[in-house]
């Protein structure tokens, strides 16, 4: 009955859709009334809200006829994680990307105070993207698919997902963000269908941008403290594919909130502008391919599945509209002159670049595999020894335009002579950490940048929005404590007997005892920290699968960080890796900090400015 129900919602979910894109066209090309294209709005939201109660009733209940629930479900499982199961598995978490779609619909389409003669326009593009995702959902990914037999109880969700209560944020999280992304998209094909890209225009691009730069921040924050806190490795970011793929389009949602500041004074912006925000969603595009395909191999992945030539197809139907309204628009000029060089839109422009370097650096080495593999038909891998020495250094560049345009005036040309300052905080930073120790130059080199960011930020706070500073500051932070945790961490794998010591970072760890029923293993900590420490090795039978689960004992300056790696089958001996992780807090609160700043900068309406002409040209340029 359950998944019934649900397969009738998401058939009435994809009409409604397909009724709210109609609709909101007729709106655009006739000047029709937009509240029959609200109404289908509302009840594309309703289909898609039922459809999720539906599957977390049939979780709720263990309804093991549902397909979903007997693969993702199990009667073992906590109540915390059964709600989460929704989105444990390739289907149910398309559920909840079609949800937040429709309300960023719902909430694009409301009554607005001013015209938006783009908006209709939007909102059809919107609605085609949700269109596409209904039908994927409905006729490729159906959740609510009966099974007979029904099994007596079902495996639950894969085992690293029931280990952290993050599992209830940080999807969820992540989806909000790369969703809330399409309203740019739309907006910025609505502005190369019409040629227009007004003030408008940039006032709705920029706070959906915005809004969604703060939740993909929240949400990448919170899955490397995840990765940290679960997988057992030590780390918080591999370069990994599915990592990647969060993190290119939150580069160029950055770059394109850069370029909305600066075209503001310099028009002729507007086509880059334009441009980001079609290329960022086509970048979320291509994340969800990866995601859901089964074209990488990746602990975040979801398994090999039916939608990889689907999403693949519109993929690459998006980018080939994308690049032909361009190509159509590009014989329109663009009005304006050029920034000064030593001016706050130069610096902006500058850093955005920059940010589409990175993202061009990180898609190179995410698709090579693939690429590799399709035209030679081996394998082909790209470690992080790549990503490392092509990205960072251009990460460093960012952060060093970061500290200048603050203190660069919009419009002109400035002097520099206010970063005399925080560049010899900055530089002095930097020696005393070299005369310290020996980091590295490209740690030392992310110390002296980000002292000089802060102390450029703190000559600016009587100037400037406590949400840029926020965010500026707590990416700078973010910067320290990557480099701080990367250059200083000691980490010792041995295998020990009760009794036996390991010793890392002035920390000495015993072996106190070993249970090998539970894998758990007893550390006394002594030394540099002091009290009892458990990590475990946990089996999950229903998946045939073991979850090594670390025991950290957090402090301002650092992390104390054990696992079991194995354990003796008699109890004799267990392998134990102890490491120290020095200010790898910073990463999480700068995270914060910075997400912080970003919805705090959404809710402040933009400065009044000089009055610019309505509409302007767009000269698009290519998105590739």
């Amino acid at each position: 009955m359950i998944g019934h129900l649900g397969s009738v919602c998401l058939a009435l979910g994809l009409v409604a859709s397909v009724g709210s894109a109609l609709l909101w066209l007729r709106v655009a090309i006739a000047g029709a009334p937009a509240r029959p294209a609200r109404i289908a709005g509302w009840a594309t939201l309703g289909a898609a809200a039922l459809a999720c109660g539906a599957l977390e009733a049939a979780l709720l209940t263990h309804d093991f006829g549902v397909r979903y629930v007997a693969e993702n479900g199990g009667r073992d499982v906590p109540l915390y994680y059964t709600v989460t199961s929704l989105w444990a598995a390739l289907d149910g978490s398309l559920l909840l990307w079609l949800l937040i779609l429709a309300a960023c619909a719902v909430l694009l389409g409301r009554r607005a105070a001013g015209p938006d003669e783009l908006r209709p326009w939007a909102l059809s593009v919107v609605g085609v993207v949700a269109v596409f995702f209904f039908a994927l959902t409905y006729f490729a990914a159906n959740p609510f698919a009966a099974v007979s037999p029904a099994p007596a109880d079902g495996p639950g969700p894969n085992p690293l997902l029931r280990e952290h209560p993050a599992m209830g944020v940080h999807p969820p999280l992540l989806y909000a963000g790369y969703i809330a992304l399409a309203v740019p998209f739309a907006y910025g094909i609505a502005a190369l269908l019409t040629g227009r890209s007004d003030r408008i225009w940039q006032a709705v691009v920029r706070r959906w941008t915005l809004g969604a730069w703060a939740l993909l921040t929240a949400g990448i924050t919170m899955g490397a403290w995840w990765s940290y806190a679960v997988l057992g490795w030590g780390g918080y970011w591999a370069w990994d594919p599915v990592e990647n793929a969060s993190l290119m389009p939150w580069l160029t949602a950055t770059a394109l909130l850069h370029t909305l500041i600066a075209g503001r004074r310099t028009p002729a912006l507007r086509a880059w502008t334009v441009s980001l925000s079609c290329a960022t969603f086509l970048l979320v595009l291509t994340g969800t391919f990866l995601t859901r395909s089964g074209a990488v191999a990746s602990v975040h992945a979801f398994t090999a599945s039916p939608l990889g030539p689907m999403l693949l197809g519109f993929l690459l139907l998006s980018v080939t509209a994308v690049l032909g309204l361009s190509a159509w628009r590009s014989r329109a000029g663009s009005s304006g002159a050029p920034s000064p060089l030593l001016s706050r839109e130069s610096a902006l422009v500058g850093n955005a670049v920059l940010l589409v370097v990175i993202t061009a650096v990180v898609l190179t080495g995410t698709l090579f595999p693939l690429l590799a593999e399709a035209v030679q038909g081996g394998q082909a891998t790209v470690g992080a020894g790549y990503f490392n020495r092509s990205a960072v250094p251009v990460a460093l560049l960012v952060l060093l335009l970061m500290g200048v345009a603050p203190v660069l005036r919009p419009g002109r040309a400035a002097s520099l002579r206010p970063l005399l300052v925080p560049a010899m905080i900055g530089l002095g930073t930097a020696a005393v950490a070299g005369l310290l120790s020996r980091p590295g130059i490209l740690p030392l080199a992310t110390f002296g940048l980000g002292a000089y960011v802060l102390a450029g930020l703190v000559a600016a706070v009587p100037r400037r929005r406590v949400g840029w500073l926020f965010a500026h500051g707590g990416l700078a932070i973010v910067a320290v404590g990557v480099a701080a945790s990367s250059a200083y961490t000691i980490g010792v794998e041995r295998q020990l007997h009760p009794g036996q010591t390991v010793r890392a970072g002035g920390v000495t760890a015993r072996l106190a005892a070993v249970d090998p029923r539970t894998a758990t293993v007893r550390l006394e900590l002594s030394g540099g920290a002091s009290g009892v420490s458990e990590p475990a090795l946990r089996y999950y039978p229903a998946r045939d699968t073991t979850v090594s689960v670390p025991s950290i004992r957090s402090s301002p300056l650092r992390d104390v960080y054990a696992t079991v790696l194995a354990v003796a089958p008699d109890g004799s001996a267990a392998t134990v890796r102890l490491a120290v992780n020095p200010l790898v807090g910073l990463i999480w609160a700068g995270g914060a900090l910075a997400a912080l700043g970003g919805a705090l900068s959404v809710l402040r309406r933009p400065a009044r400015r000089s009055p610019v002409p309505a509409a302007e040209p767009v000269a698009a340029v290519s998105t590739a």
